[in-house]
């Protein structure tokens, strides 16, 4: 395959990252393994899920993922065209899998430069971080280009940061009080004579692990059952605990969340690397996992929207598509940085950004408030905000269109996040367990585990799932007291008002009206 027959595929291209130094070439008998995620039948996707947004939860036919796969599978002739492809380069085809759409080919970085048209090099962050990179477009076979939507893991730079914060490295000598996320729960009237049992809610993670031994203590001291904790390895990826400082933190407090709102749902945590291709990959794994049938995804990852490749964002909203014919929920962290959503240092950008994943129409984003608390009720709540130490994210999106179910704010055409919120002040965070150490954490990751959480008992309480939820959320009447509107506060960028609003939302839930209104929509 010459040079010439080949053409840029769209969405692909990648800046240099900020500050990252070359540090040289990739060793050319490097053996890569690379995911390519073929088309889908994205217009008869949109379609159904059309129709099921129309409809309210006890009306709504979701497809089994059996049946999924019978009828949105990769078509045949293009898997083959892709596998021909890769062959004759000298690729390796380890696995094709036509409902997720995706095929990964393994082959020396030689290989696969050669396949793809780019040139891989070694880079270094001037904190000792490396990563393997290329700039600019990857290149197919021009009768490739319809066919292919994306190619993950030529690059391996960090894809997205977890939007969690500990509450000792607040430095601001603030009032400080923690709460278990049954108190929580109780503080947000959560339905009570349900714990999620039959429902089973997928967590993906970008690094750390979690201890057995952790949550055996923990659960015992909140005096609930364990939940029964999965983990599944993605990309080669594991459960492998790294210790206070990494990622167990948020490893921990979105399974202790879960579990501690919804004991009796089973809980399965996907490990992948924090790459691009390992986001995408564990979330598509998640969505088509037929062994474990999650029908609920929390994610408590992410990055500002231009930080993304188009071609990821696509993959990622397409697979949240897929997600919600087949019934399955998902909700998305929507960052700790404010308004600008990129943290103080190298590499932020000017500007008001949109957390993605969280930005997608398809994901309930899920943004941050801050309660003050009396006599076991919330005396008041406003926007996460805490000067220096965080806030909550939200805006509007650069790249996805207002959906329909969504009111027009301040003049805006583009989706507006996030949709919902929950407490995430670490000053008034959540007491989780984490390496053998009682610690209180707070951010928006913790409020995408207890959205799901509170989903599993509504689901459980329905008798079936309540799925693609986003229109369903925005089409709850007001005057049904499912959410508590949060009208104070601002998130450096934008400033909370009655009604939706880019700092919190709809609000905060009330567990038991949320679950009546879902149950009998006026």
């Amino acid at each position: 395959m010459t040079q010439q027959t080949r053409v840029p595929l769209p969405g692909s291209e990648r800046q240099a990252v900020p500050d990252a130094q070359p540090a040289g070439d990739v060793h050319p008998d490097e053996r890569l393994e690379v995911t390519v995620y073929l088309r889908s039948r994205e217009s008869a996707l949109n379609a159904r899920l059309n129709a099921l947004a129309a409809q309210p939860p006890a009306a709504r036919a979701y497809l089994s993922r059996e049946s999924y796969a019978q009828q949105y599978v990769a078509d045949a002739a293009d898997v083959a065209r892709v596998e021909a492809f890769a062959r004759a380069h000298g690729l390796a085809v380890v696995n094709t899998n036509r409902a997720a759409r995706r095929i990964v080919v393994s082959g020396t970085a030689t290989q696969l430069s050669a396949a793809f048209g780019v040139e891989l090099a070694a880079y270094h962050y001037p904190d000792g971080g490396s990563f393997r990179g290329r700039q600019g477009p990857i290149y197919v076979p021009s009768e490739l280009a319809d066919i292919v939507r994306g190619v993950f893991g030529l690059d391996n730079r960090p894809a997205a940061r977890a939007h969690f914060r500990r509450a000792a490295e607040i430095e601001a000598a603030a009032p400080r009080i923690s709460y278990s996320p049954v108190q929580i729960g109780k503080l947000y009237d959560f339905p009570t004579g349900v714990d999620g049992r039959g429902e089973t809610v997928a967590i993906v993670e970008l690094g750390g692990g979690y201890s057995d031994a952790d949550l055996t203590t923990y659960f015992q001291r909140l005096g609930i059952p364990k939940p029964r904790v999965v983990a599944v390895s993605v990309d080669h990826a594991s459960n492998s605990p790294s210790g206070p400082g990494g990622a167990d933190g948020e490893v921990m407090l979105d399974i202790e969340v879960v579990g501690a709102v919804a004991p009796g749902a089973t809980i399965v945590v996907y490990f992948a690397p924090n790459t691009d291709q390992g986001f995408i990959d564990a979330i598509t794994t998640a969505v088509h996992d037929n062994v474990h049938n999650p029908s609920i995804v929390s994610i408590s990852w992410g990055a500002p929207e231009v930080t993304w490749t188009q071609a990821s964002i696509q993959v990622m909203d397409q697979a949240f598509q897929a997600a919600g014919v087949m019934g399955v929920t998902v909700y998305c962290a929507a960052g700790d940085n404010g308004a600008y959503d990129f943290p103080s240092g190298p590499g932020r950008q000017a500007g008001n950004h949109a957390d993605f994943p969280a930005s997608s129409p398809h994901a309930v984003g899920c943004g941050g408030t801050r309660i003050t608390v009396s006599d076991g009720t919330i005396e008041s709540e406003v926007v996460w905000n805490d000067p220096g130490d965080g806030a909550t994210g939200g805006g509007f999106s650069t790249v996805f269109p207002r959906p329909s179910w969504q009111p027009a704010v301040q003049g805006q055409a583009k989706r507006g996040v996030p949709d919902a919120a929950g407490d995430a002040s670490p000053l008034t965070g959540y007491a989780v367990r984490v390496d053998s150490h009682d610690t209180v954490i707070g951010g928006t990751s913790a409020v995408s585990p207890l959205w799901a959480g509170l989903t599993a008992l509504v689901n459980q309480k329905l008798g079936k799932p309540v799925g693609f939820i986003n229109p369903l959320l925005y089409g709850v009447p007001a005057r049904s007291g499912a959410f508590v509107d949060i009208t104070a506060g601002n998130n450096n960028g934008y400033t909370a008002g009655p009604g939706w609003d880019p700092c919190t939302g709809l609000g905060r839930p009330d567990g038991v009206k949320l679950a009546a209104a879902l149950a009998s929509p006026e």
